[in-house]
């Protein structure tokens, strides 16, 4: 959003609930941390509770009005958010005979959920770099994007530049620095690119976490403990983001310089002032 040559970008930011709400890596991590250690947990998706927490914020979004005015939806490239994130800001159950690729097709990840249409919906795109804690353990790895693919058939997967998640470390864990500074390259090298001014970031409530924190250091207490805080399971939140050093460099496309008549359009009294003055000179 561009106003008064000031860069804004309002992103309702879903969460926790993006990143699984409560399934079954959490649910066994909360009883035994070790268990985010199982491979049976690989690429980790939402659990019955985390798909009902996800209709619940559907719902929200519909009646608020906020699905219609979403004009992208940004998703991190595992199961669980790009579920969470076509729950949520997708379309009806997909029709056949409808010329329109699902975003997500039946039973897609086990889930026993029918396809989710794309009709009428924003684009969606799956952004590597906002994606969960890089490493260790196997419910943070994703799958190939050739495995995703045809599961999330509309889902643009462009911008990811490996197939496979070679980033991923089986023995090194990814620093909380490094995720906030990983978080300052998506939002600094990304998003401030796009044009859209209302945009939905399907991500990991660690992720937020450590970015918002880095972006909120300067601010007064009260306002960082807000924006930095914990997202609770399927919390969304919407926030306006402002990049201050454009002010005043922005010069919006719609703008005309006027040119008939030639010069400023000065009021009345300073054009007499200034006439005088050149008089006077002369």
């Amino acid at each position: 959003m561009r106003r008064n040559g000031t860069r804004r970008q309002h992103c309702p930011v879903p969460s926790a609930p993006l990143q699984n709400h409560l399934p079954g890596h959490n649910v066994a991590g909360e009883k035994d941390f070790g268990a985010y250690m199982s491979h049976d947990l690989f690429d980790a998706q939402l659990t019955p509770l985390g798909l009902n927490q996800v209709d619940g914020l559907q719902e929200h979004v519909k009646k608020s009005g906020l699905a219609e005015k979403i004009e992208l939806v940004i998703s991190s490239p595992l199961l669980r958010t790009m579920q969470t994130a076509v729950g949520v800001f997708g379309g009806e159950k997909y029709t056949d005979g409808v010329n329109a690729p699902p975003l997500m097709v039946e039973t897609a990840g086990r889930s026993g959920r029918p396809a989710v249409s794309s009709l009428n919906c924003p684009p969606f795109v799956a952004v590597e770099t906002c994606r969960e804690h890089l490493g260790v353990h196997p419910c943070d790895k994703r799958r190939s994007i050739t495995e995703y693919r045809p599961l999330f058939p509309a889902i643009d997967f462009l911008l990811i530049e490996n197939d496979e998640h070679v980033l991923w470390e089986p023995d090194v864990r990814e620093a909380n620095e490094a995720v906030a500074l990983r978080g300052m390259k998506f939002m600094e090298g990304w998003l401030w690119t796009r044009e859209e001014k209302e945009i939905a970031i399907a991500s990991h409530s660690g992720f937020l976490f450590h970015t918002l924190s880095m972006y909120s250091k300067e601010c007064h207490r009260t306002i960082r403990d807000e924006v930095s805080k914990l997202f609770a399971n399927c919390e969304l939140r919407s926030i306006v983001l402002v990049d201050r050093s454009m002010l005043g460099s922005y010069s919006p496309r719609l703008n005309y310089p006027g040119k008939i008549p030639a010069g400023l359009d000065l009021p009345s009294d300073i054009a007499d002032k200034k006439h005088l003055e050149e008089a006077q000179k002369n």
